[in-house]
């Protein structure tokens, strides 16, 4: 890619970084030093990722844990590879049991939507495939961060004291682990205050001796098992033990002249996916940053009710991921944006608080890995002396028995969580990605576009205003977003609500190979605490 390395348009903290051995980019730059730290042992860039993962679990737990799940899309020996370690519903989670419990829709926390964690699953099976180094080492690093303690970073006690809050309103006695474990002195740690858990390093040190089947078969499925058969959970030991990564095809579209990737269904990149179809059938945007701002907004928005309508488990998915990404349906939706913003409806195809982070070695693989436990610390759910925080995924099921997404037994939920990739020509340009919930597939359109569309380096990207798409013709802006184009957006029919800080807007991580020089330049983002570490 032509970069160029000087132009900020908007106002940035960092400049673009330059390596060519390695690279590693994340939300946490305590993590991303033992990512760095293991490809100068020799690790490779799934060894880096893997290791940054499992750190990322004890520095930033307000967003990921040893409980929640897992994505990656991996570029090893010039072929890409995808992971979809997203965990599905235990086999007693019916509708009809949910329902018979009192709710009449999947509940934020408490033991319901808990779903089958797959993060340690993931590790253990990118490393049996991919990794050089031996998986104990791996987890190392992360272990001595448990036990030794680390200074909590400002964005991290921000989400922490706002858990702290949330979960403080339920009186039950179920949550009362979360809070001996992250609350101990009755508040959340403060920004520089050391934090450790003994009791997170000892579940990692067995995920690492027994490559993560502790967790699924071993002493800790025990205690996960007995916790929710003590408090009338639904999640079993054999639910934990029955559960397998699924190594999958990553699904693309052409723009720009590259090839963007993303996971496919379950996971939500289809929406990213087929927003920037729409813009490529649109061709080339112009001048004008209004319509090219308006025409982003709008392809979004589009893809958006389509993919909260239909995604679901792939092999249950009616119209099929080919269908929604075909050109002439595309095309179609594309047909749809005009001059005024629209309130959105789903098309018909059928003709007639996460983490991510990405890794690169000096031989040219390269990861685009992400892993969440959904809402913060996920359900509120942590097993007692294990410092397990378990995600709560489940709240993405319908209790509508019609919905595409509809809950049953073992069938995995729509997932927001999506790493993203770069090729042209069948070359690796790099992975990307934006956390933060369901703005995700919206941060992929806007910093795709911003590279490839409007050419500017990573760091200049994520160094951008974000917009998010919240329903109908509202869209929700940063507090600096440029009023000029805030009010020019107004005229043309959206509802433009300026927020008070960023924290909703995704936090982003990019890395680019350049195909002749095989340097790295990476950008990471500038709404958290975070680092890309060059070597």
């Amino acid at each position: 890619m032509n970069i160029e390395a000087l132009y900020y348009p908007a106002p940035s903290r960092r400049m673009a970084s330059f390596g060519s051995r390695g690279m590693v980019a994340t939300s946490q730059p305590l993590a991303a030093q033992v990512g760095l730290a293991i490809l100068q042992q020799g690790g490779n860039a799934v060894d880096a990722a893997i290791a940054t993962a499992a750190a990322l679990t004890v520095v930033e737990p307000t967003s990921n844990g040893i409980g929640g799940d897992a994505f990656a899309i991996v570029w090893v020996d010039g072929k890409l590879h995808g992971l979809n370690a997203s965990g599905p519903a235990p086999q007693a989670a019916t509708i009809e049991a949910v329902k018979a419990l009192g709710h009449e829709r999947m509940p934020k926390h408490g033991l319901l939507p808990v779903t089958v964690p797959g993060a340690p699953a993931a590790w253990a099976s990118l490393s049996e495939r991919f990794g050089k180094l031996p998986f104990a080492e791996l987890l190392a690093p992360a272990i001595t961060l448990a036990e030794q303690g680390f200074p909590v970073s400002p964005t991290v006690h921000q989400m922490w004291a706002e858990a702290f809050h949330g979960y403080g309103v339920h009186d039950d006695t179920v949550f009362a682990p979360w809070f001996e474990t992250f609350a101990p002195q009755g508040r959340a740690p403060r920004p520089g205050e050391l934090w450790s858990s003994p009791n997170h390093a000892g579940t990692l040190r067995a995920i690492a001796e027994t490559r993560a089947r502790a967790f699924y078969e071993g002493e800790l499925a025990d205690e996960i098992d007995a916790f929710f058969r003590k408090h009338g959970g639904l999640l079993r030991k054999e639910d934990l033990a029955s559960f397998q990564p699924e190594w999958v095809q990553p699904i693309g579209v052409r723009y720009k002249n590259h090839d963007i990737w993303e996971i496919p269904p379950n996971g939500s990149g289809m929406i990213a996916l087929q927003a920037l179809g729409m813009l490529e059938r649109l061709g080339e945007e112009g001048r004008d940053p209004v319509e090219t701002l308006h025409r982003r907004i709008e392809a979004t928005k589009l893809a958006y009710v389509d993919g909260t309508h239909y995604i679901t488990e792939r092999s249950q998915m009616d119209p099929s991921v080919e269908q929604m990404l075909a050109d002439g349906y595309l095309t179609k939706r594309a047909g749809l944006i005009g001059e005024r913003a629209c309130d959105p409806v789903h098309g018909n195809p059928v003709m007639g608080g996460t983490v991510y982070l990405a890794t690169a070695d000096g031989d040219g693989n390269m990861v685009s890995f992400i892993q969440s436990n959904f809402h913060g610390f996920g359900s509120g759910i942590v097993i007692p002396g294990t410092g397990i925080s378990l995600q709560n995924r489940g709240l993405s099921f319908s209790l509508d028995p019609e919905h595409a997404n509809a809950l049953a037994p073992g069938k995995r939920t729509y997932h927001t969580i999506i790493p993203g990739f770069i090729t042209r020509d069948d070359q690796a340009i790099g992975p990307f990605g934006v956390m933060g919930g369901f703005m995700q597939p919206q941060g992929h359109v806007q910093v795709i576009t911003a590279m490839l569309a409007d050419r500017l380096n990573p760091q200049a990207a994520l160094d951008m205003p974000r917009w998010q798409w919240v329903k109908g013709r509202t869209i929700e802006v940063e507090p600096h977003f440029p009023d000029h184009l805030a009010q020019a957006l107004a005229r043309r029919g959206h509802h433009v609500v300026k927020c008070v800080d960023s924290l909703s807007f995704g936090r982003g991580q990019i890395i680019l190979r350049d195909a002749e020089s095989g340097v790295f330049c990476g950008g990471t983002e500038p709404r958290t605490d975070s680092a890309v570490l060059p070597w």
